[in-house]
């Protein structure tokens, strides 16, 4: 449980700083607007978004994934519509862990 919520925070640690490195830097090879990678993402991956939140400077960013092949990707989308991919791989697994008891040092 400790590895997971470890694991689970750097997760979320990375996924801050990429949305702050997009909004920094949004002109990338990366990039495009959102309706034609949401096209992609599910036409040639089969990805449909998982989760969804808030980054910095009004940015979005998503998680997309395929139940068929395992696929993912992390998006993100500034205010301007503009969405870059941030990372992807595979392996792809939808978990609903708990939190530990409050108190718990674990």
């Amino acid at each position: 449980m400790n590895k997971a919520l470890l694991n689970m925070t750097i997760g979320l640690g990375v996924m801050a700083l990429a949305a702050q490195q997009v909004a920094a830097e949004p002109q990338t090879r990366n990039c495009a607007p959102r309706d034609t990678v949401i096209d992609r993402l599910a036409t040639g991956y089969g990805e449909t978004r998982q989760s969804i939140g808030l980054g910095s400077q009004g940015s979005v960013v998503e998680v997309f994934a395929s139940d068929d092949t395992g696929s993912w990707t992390i998006t993100v989308t500034l205010p301007n519509g503009l969405t870059c991919l941030i990372a992807s791989g595979q392996s792809f697994e939808t978990l609903a862990e708990a939190l530990p008891p409050k108190g718990n040092d674990a």
